[in-house]
């Protein structure tokens, strides 16, 4: 980690104007996350004759991954919603070449005293806001939804889908990553893409900004119950807005251990404050298939983590939890979805 604080102060140095004397300080790892390294520190440097320091996160392209994704499009991410009603941290850095720290990555400022963990919020003093945070959390995906894609310049670093073709798309996509990623045979997975693929959504009703991992567990909650930022951007792309809301919602987030989607409210209220916000139909129909997608597409996360561990291209314990714990809750959130359609 020594080393790793020193280049990244030389970077910062760089970086900053008129900095000297600059230092990093309680650099740590924070584990988890699918397709990025990140790391909490605080730095500090002398400017103009003052002291100053800031406290960063650094988000590193990893050694191998198990979702490939592009760091420039998540940080311009970043960049398109910071300063608007959807909260972000406000990125500052961006390192494409692995000049610095072997691999790219960048740097944003760091969003202080909050809580984003799903266990976290089931506690004191976030309990007793549960519905407040869930209001929020559903507003602000409409939001997203809501926003467009050309004036957020987000267009330029994200390939424009055909409306009716997004769901092709995306199915393609975690299909292929379960042929290449599985350690053993998928049948529920398998037919639910059989499922999919028999019965394709209605196009969609517009082409929005599709957050990708959008749940309870990459937000940021101060202790007043207010949503402070939306992390995680790193599967962001365009497509129908209905993947977002489907995804937010699949009961594989239900970590209260009751009916309450992503712990916080019920499904229908939870749509209805979508809707409102996006001001969108969620069709039941077109969003029952992506909720089945959801599934699929999860089902594909956990078997990659799976496949990382065993080959040993990670040792990162949570990846090892999630390739244990969550396939088989996953299938029985599938079969459920399944069932619903019958």
């Amino acid at each position: 980690m020594e080393e790793l604080a020193a280049r990244i102060a030389r970077y910062v140095g760089r970086c900053i104007p008129d900095a000297d004397e600059v230092e990093v300080k309680e650099l740590e790892r924070i584990h988890g996350g699918a397709s990025r390294e990140t790391y909490r520190l605080r730095v500090t440097f002398r400017q103009a004759g003052s002291s100053q320091q800031r406290r960063l996160i650094l988000r590193r392209d990893p050694a191998g991954s198990l979702i490939e994704t592009d760091r420039a499009t998540e940080y311009r991410a970043y960049q398109a919603f910071y300063g608007t009603s959807v909260p972000v941290p406000e990125p500052l850095w961006l390192e494409e070449s692995g000049e610095w720290l072997e691999r790219p990555f960048f740097v944003m400022e760091e969003i202080q005293n909050c809580e984003a963990s799903p266990a976290a919020l089931l506690l004191p003093p976030y309990a007793e806001h549960l519905e407040r945070i869930g209001e929020q959390k559903w507003r602000i995906l409409g939001e997203i939804a809501a926003a467009d894609p050309v004036a957020l310049g987000l267009c330029t670093t994200s390939q424009l889908p055909a409306a009716e073709s997004c769901w092709e798309r995306e199915l393609g996509h975690w299909e292929q990553v379960i042929d290449e990623d599985e350690l053993c045979p998928q049948p529920i997975a398998r037919g639910a893409i059989r499922w999919l693929r028999r019965n394709p959504p209605a196009a969609a009703a517009k082409l929005c900004v599709v957050h990708g991992d959008y749940r309870t567990g990459n937000f940021l909650v101060a202790a007043d119950a207010e949503i402070r930022g939306i992390l995680d951007w790193e599967m962001t792309h365009l497509g129908d807005p209905l993947e977002d809301l489907a995804w937010s919602i699949n009961r594989i987030w239900c970590w209260a251990r009751d009916d309450r989607v992503g712990g916080l409210l019920s499904r229908e209220r939870a749509i209805a404050i979508w809707e409102e916000a996006s001001g969108l139909r969620a069709e039941p129909a077109a969003l029952r298939w992506w909720e089945l997608f959801a599934s699929v597409k999860a089902s594909a996360i956990w078997i990659s983590s799976g496949r990382e561990i065993s080959d040993a291209k990670s040792k990162d314990p949570v990846l090892a939890f999630t390739a244990w714990w969550l396939p088989n809750a996953q299938d029985r959130v599938t079969l459920e979805t399944l069932g619903r359609f019958s």
